[in-house]
């Protein structure tokens, strides 16, 4: 993409975007929750719409001169419900945090309770970490894993908890869990203590809509908040899902607007528009498969060299590995030397870590990024080989420049597609 315009108003920020992508272009990106989109959601991005100020929703604005506004943001609403089974979709959350904060205003009082992941077993801040102002308004309650080995859920012990504490919403959904989790049970368990069961599917809702995973409203759960980043490959962005409670969408989108936003972004939901029409395609289905092929690829190699992976392995498109544990080398530390041979990962804790979350016992990675690119089964191993000789060999400067060497080949190897299908 050319920058012309840039060029000659803002040398600072054009070299800033020349940098970024010579660095997307060279190196590999393996952080679970980042991917690539194509040009044609960059364009929808850059588009006129972000001219636009469009509070309301179809046929409901509070301004004039939005023909053409309602018109992408049906279409992001009809697809959205397309690809993921259900009634209902508010696609104007600005990410998926706002829309899990505008889910718990939307369907719960002050004081309520919330059964949700731990943060250190693979949940999400928004599911009721301590540091989180919205822990402030609702009581957040947490389950974790029985067996950190093998990723089981207690869930048994959820059961005793719901029991107990009586939520009124329980959160199934993570962000560094790598297996799948039973839905029939978190539906059954909501049901038997008058709770409301959502998803939070932001990591796994690119698997769900190319059919590689399954769908929690087939379950029979209540809504589903989500990104459209990550594994659905669209612009960086929010969305909620209602299976078929047209209550619940009533309350979720007085919630967004005006509860919570004003204006929603046009250019990002016309992204999401175009984003959620390649999804609905053939080639999309093709490519959340080759994604868990590639995850289990990668995880063949980190179980052949004996390094330990929270849940024992993946199920999904992404691996928690306890390098500190088993290759002597600390969370922040490997993502940092693996920069600098053209690797990009994220520190993360791991099961009741004994270390600090800025330098943890893990790494996080995974394979929706390398899989847009188009990497096969042979050359994820190959990723995974490189990853645990750059850790093994973190103070070797000559070995460290060889591996840049051939990770910058692979890269160049294989661009990032302009065009998906």
């Amino acid at each position: 993409m050319e920058y012309k315009k840039i060029q000659g108003q803002d040398e600072e920020v054009y070299e800033a975007l020349i940098g970024e992508e010579r660095r997307e272009r060279e190196g590999l990106e393996l952080i679970p929750s980042e991917n690539y989109v194509s040009l044609a959601v960059r364009e929808a991005l850059g588009s006129v719409f972000t001219n636009k100020y469009s509070e309301g929703y179809p046929g409901k604005r509070y301004y004039g001169g939005q023909d053409y506004t309602d018109v992408v943001e049906q279409l992001a609403i009809d697809r959205a419900c397309k690809l993921f089974n259900c009634k209902y979709a508010n696609v104007q959350p600005l990410s998926g945090a706002p829309a899990n904060v505008a889910t718990y205003f939307a369907l719960l009082e002050p004081g309520d309770t919330v059964l949700g992941m731990d943060l250190s077993h693979g949940g999400h801040l928004t599911h009721g970490h301590p540091v989180t102002e919205i822990t402030k308004v609702f009581n957040f309650v947490r389950y974790k894993m029985k067996d950190v080995e093998t990723g089981e859920i207690d869930y048994d012990e959820m059961l005793e908890v719901a029991k107990r504490e009586k939520p009124k919403l329980i959160l199934a959904g993570f962000s560094a869990y790598s297996r799948e989790l039973d839905y029939e049970k978190f539906v059954a368990i909501g049901r038997e203590v008058g709770a409301l069961v959502m998803a939070d599917i932001a990591h796994i809702a690119g698997l769900i809509a190319g059919g590689a995973a399954k769908n929690p409203f087939d379950a029979g759960f209540d809504l589903m908040t989500t990104t459209t980043h990550k594994t659905l490959r669209g612009p960086r962005g929010g969305m909620i899902l209602v299976r078929e409670s047209e209550e619940i969408i009533a309350k979720i989108n007085k919630a967004i607007f005006p509860g919570l936003q004003g204006g929603p972004h046009m250019n990002n939901i016309a992204a999401k528009a175009v984003a959620f029409g390649e999804a609905l395609t053939p080639s999309y289905r093709k490519y959340a498969g080759q994604i868990l092929k590639n995850a289990k690829a990668m995880e063949e190699v980190f179980k052949r060299e004996g390094v330990r992976m929270i849940g024992g392995g993946t199920s999904n498109h992404l691996i928690l590995a306890d390098v500190f544990g088993s290759l002597g080398v600390g969370g922040a530390e490997a993502e940092k030397v693996l920069d600098e041979v053209g690797i990009t990962v994220n520190k993360n804790v791991i099961a009741d870590d004994p270390r600090k979350p800025m330098d943890p016992s893990g790494i996080r990675f995974g394979a929706p990024a390398i899989t847009t690119r188009r990497f096969e089964k042979e050359d994820a191993a190959r990723v995974a080989e490189l990853m645990i000789e750059t850790m093994r060999n973190k103070d070797d400067a000559k070995k460290k420049e060889e591996i840049r060497e051939e990770i910058t080949t692979l890269a160049l190897e294989k661009p990032v597609p302009e065009v998906f299908g």
